[in-house]
Parts: structure tokens; C-alpha cells; sequence
């Protein structure tokens, strides 16, 4: 009997571990409204990041203030994996730029966990632009000043600056018009109220199949998957680049041997093909780097930001 008794006690034992893992949620915090590209590939991630982790892994969404809310609480969390953000780069890379009283440090207040996906941007043209390719409507641009703008989700973006960067490179000046979200901006670009639109290509890919708008370049180094028809600036003349990532943090002082566990689940998850084609089919790269790369990105991407934003005299409010 007592032989039965310590077996079961012993079962039990070796048992208690896997069952407080299941118990244990992890959270992955997104500072957008649901919907958007950001909360798709982290729900897709989700359900095999739980497999590979033998625990229950969420979406929470917490949107606010272009993802720097998120980020300010992440790094108050406990530096045990079962909280982490997953954040564009520009929260990372553009906003240290531009806000004096950022509520963090992006490079002391997190620890970088894996890359996910890297990204470049659309230009598109809508009904309010006349036909022709990049450079014939930057032409009618530079002829009527007053119609010469372009969109984006929000000032003090990524695509922001991108749109700056080629008004610079085309010797075109352009009016950047700021929206609060890439949908809004869009559907004003499909009415005719804007001419231009600078923004990840999932906001106008759908609208840009049903002929509604016309995707006149992409601005990373090489085409774009979901896009191989249209060409990049450089090779329409102008030289301009932009691209952009999506990495997963977590708090300051991770353990390493936690951040390389949910860095191998990511890793996993990625190379599911129904994943890849679902990142592809929102014009994302699906493109993995472990944490310390992540890093080092990130740290190349805040480098090469800082002259041109400094350069445009732009300081958030």
C-alpha cells in the first residue's frame, strides 16, 4: 500500500509542472484596435506558439497612442515570458525621435525576443491622380502644388517619413496629410480627396485588385511578393528606400533561457506554410531573427532614422 501511495505521489509530482504550464496564460499584447495586420499575425502565431509551448497563448489588444501605450506598461511587467508585445518598429526606431517625454527607453526598458516579419510601403495613386506611372503623376504634382499630397495612417510614422523621403529624392515637394489609421486614409484616397497614399501595402492591396487604386511602387530593396508586377522606386529612377519590422519584447532582465524557448516556439510557428502564405497575402515578409539580432536591427534602424528626422524640423505633439 504504502509503495502504491508513494507512486502516485510521485506521479503527481513529475505531473504538477506540465499542469501549472497549461494553467499559465501567456499574453501577447498588441497596441492596436483588432483587425489590423499587428493582431492578425499575432493571433496566427498564437495558436502554434501554444503547441510548441505546452501552454495557453492570447491576443490581448490595448490600443493607444500608435503602440507606445502598450510599451510603457510592458516594461513595469514581471520578466517571466508570459507577457510580451509584439510592436511595429516605428514605435521603436521613429517615435525616440520625436516624443521628448517617450514613457520608455527602447533600448534599457525591453528584452528583444524574436523578429517576426520585415515590410515594405505602397505608394498608391487613387481617382484623384491622373493616369501614368509614378513619375507622370509626380509630374502633375510638382505642376499643381496644391493638389500635391499624400496619406498615411498617422504623423510621426514610418510611412510618414517614407513619403518625406521620396518627396526629397523625386524633387517633388509633397504635403503629408495624416490620418488616424490606414482604413480611413485609404477610403478617403478611393473618394478622390487625396491623390496619393504612402502606407503598408495591406491597406490598399484588396482595393488595388478590384482596380479602385493603383499601387504605383513599392519602396523597399526588391519587389514585393504580393506584388510582383509593380515596381520599386529605384527602379522607376528615384532613390529612395524605406522597410520597416514587427519584433516580439518583453520586459527588462528576461532569463535567457525563457526568451530562447519562446524564441524557438516563434521560430517553429514561422515555418508553418499556412502562416508564411497568410503573412505573404498581407504584403509582409515572413523573416525570423532571434532576439539579439532583433537587437541589432532595431539598433540600425534607430541610427538610420535619426538624420532625416531631424532633418525635417518634425517633432510630435
Amino acid at each position: 500500500m504504502k509503495r502504491r501511495q508513494f507512486a502516485a505521489l510521485a506521479a503527481a509530482t513529475l505531473a504538477a509542472p506540465a499542469v501549472l504550464a497549461q494553467e499559465r496564460t501567456m499574453k501577447i499584447w498588441i497596441g492596436f484596435p483588432p483587425g489590423g495586420s499587428a493582431d492578425t499575425i499575432a493571433r496566427v502565431l498564437a495558436e502554434k506558439m501554444k503547441v510548441s509551448l505546452g501552454q495557453n497563448v492570447v491576443v490581448d489588444n490595448k490600443p493607444g497612442a500608435a503602440g507606445r501605450l502598450i510599451l510603457g506598461e510592458l516594461k513595469r511587467m514581471p520578466p517571466d515570458g508570459q507577457n510580451l508585445v509584439l510592436s511595429p518598429s516605428g514605435a521603436m526606431v521613429i517615435a525616440p525621435w520625436l516624443y521628448n517625454n517617450l514613457p520608455y527607453d527602447p533600448i534599457k526598458d525591453f528584452t528583444p525576443v524574436s523578429r517576426i516579419v520585415t515590410f515594405d510601403f505602397a505608394v498608391t495613386a487613387g481617382p484623384g491622380a491622373p493616369a501614368g506611372d509614378l513619375k507622370s503623376v509626380l509630374a502633375w504634382m510638382k505642376a499643381n502644388p496644391t493638389k500635391a499630397n499624400y496619406a498615411t495612417s498617422g504623423a510621426g510614422t514610418v510611412p510618414h517619413f517614407a513619403g518625406m523621403l521620396l518627396s526629397q529624392a523625386a524633387g517633388v515637394p509633397l504635403t503629408h496629410i495624416a490620418y488616424k489609421g490606414g482604413a480611413p486614409a485609404a477610403q478617403d484616397l478611393i473618394g478622390g480627396q487625396v491623390p496619393l497614399m504612402v502606407d503598408t501595402a495591406s491597406e490598399t492591396l484588396e482595393h488595388h485588385k478590384a482596380g479602385k487604386v493603383r499601387i504605383l511602387a513599392v519602396t523597399g530593396e526588391a519587389r514585393n511578393r504580393a506584388l510582383p508586377d509593380v515596381p520599386t522606386l529605384k527602379e522607376q529612377g528615384i532613390n529612395s528606400t524605406a522597410d520597416a519590422f514587427f519584433g516580439l519584447y518583453g520586459p527588462p532582465g528576461m532569463p535567457a533561457d525563457v526568451v530562447a524557448r519562446i524564441d524557438r516556439a516563434v521560430a517553429d510557428a514561422l515555418k508553418a506554410p499556412e502562416i508564411q502564405e497568410r503573412i505573404y497575402a498581407y504584403g509582409l515578409v515572413p523573416n525570423h531573427a532571434p532576439g539579439p539580432q532583433l537587437g541589432a536591427t532595431q539598433a540600425e534602424h534607430l541610427k538610420k532614422w535619426e538624420t532625416p528626422i531631424k532633418a525635417s524640423g518634425f517633432k510630435a505633439e
